[in-house]
């Protein structure tokens, strides 16, 4: 007797830390669906640099930089004007400038608290 194979969903990573409000909002969202992400916490693991450059092709190296954080104001960052280049470069050396929960969905790309871009990204990504 052969039983039907369950189609798969979504691939869904969650790049965060734990102790961020968003990552858990992203981590809830997810699981409402009854979506189990692969979650990477960035502290323990950090992005590897063509993971990261993926993200910034795809949003852009300012979608990316949490320009409110106190890492950002505390490296002065506010006041430096940077080409995307330099901006990647940073995030990628310092990743506490990262707007969290990076999320990828198959092959679409979000960048902190979006529940709107989230919904978007599964629809694209379920089949129907």
């Amino acid at each position: 007797m052969s039983r039907a194979l369950k189609p798969a969903g979504p691939n869904v990573q969650v790049f965060g830390t734990p102790d961020s409000q968003s990552t858990r909002a992203a981590l809830r969202f997810f699981k409402e669906r009854r979506i189990e992400p692969h979650v990477i916490d960035i502290r323990r693991k950090p992005m590897a640099p063509g993971e990261l450059r993926r993200f910034v092709e795809r949003l852009g190296a300012r979608a990316l930089a949490d320009t409110e954080s106190k890492t950002w104001r505390e490296a002065g960052l506010g006041y430096l004007s940077m080409t995307d280049a330099d901006l990647a470069e940073r995030l990628l050396a310092d990743q506490r400038l990262l707007k969290l929960p990076l999320v990828r969905i198959d092959n679409g790309f979000a960048a902190g608290r979006d529940e709107a871009g989230w919904k978007a990204l599964l629809a694209k990504a379920t089949p129907t």
